[in-house]
């Protein structure tokens, strides 16, 4: 069940996902979370320099590999403005992250870009649990759903020539 805190942060990653758009970057964002609730760490996409592993989710695994125990990686929550793709989720199940929550699907995402007649990525949309089956995951939530497809419509109708 998503909480009025969970709501929060996930408006957060919302933010962060308008800073990477406003930045010229594909809009995701994302927030670490610490089990007392303290905000640990937070990034949006670097993708625009041509390295596409520079999702937040990724950052975000590495940091918290660095950072935390793997006790604290364990009771930390993950919140993203769009569901992980499988190399993210890969490296949050390696690094031992908790719970994950997430404000739109990789199933909507797929589709919001297909009306928008954007090539299908590289890499296969899967959902989470594909993934990294034990992962405790929640998401979408559909009051955001909206504002992030808004997102999504104008980074690439900015990239149309």
């Amino acid at each position: 069940m998503v909480s009025d805190a969970d709501l929060r942060r996930l408006r957060r990653c919302v933010e962060l996902a308008t800073e990477a758009l406003e930045a010229g970057d594909e809009p995701f964002g994302s927030v670490l979370v610490a089990a007392d609730g303290t905000v640990l760490f937070e990034d949006h996409n670097h993708v625009a320099s041509g390295d596409h592993t520079r999702h937040p989710e990724f950052e975000i695994a590495r940091w918290a590999a660095a950072h935390l125990t793997p006790e604290e990686r364990a009771a930390a929550t993950v919140y993203t403005s769009g569901e992980h793709c499988p190399m993210c989720a890969a490296a949050h199940g390696w690094v031992g992250l908790g719970r994950i929550v997430y404000a739109s699907s990789s199933e909507q995402l797929a589709a919001w870009l297909g009306d928008l007649g954007v090539p299908a990525p590289p890499v296969r949309t899967l959902p989470i649990r594909e993934v990294v089956p034990g992962a405790v995951v929640e998401g979408p939530v559909p009051a955001l759903a909206e504002r992030i497809r808004e997102l999504h419509r104008r980074f690439h109708d900015s990239a149309r020539p």
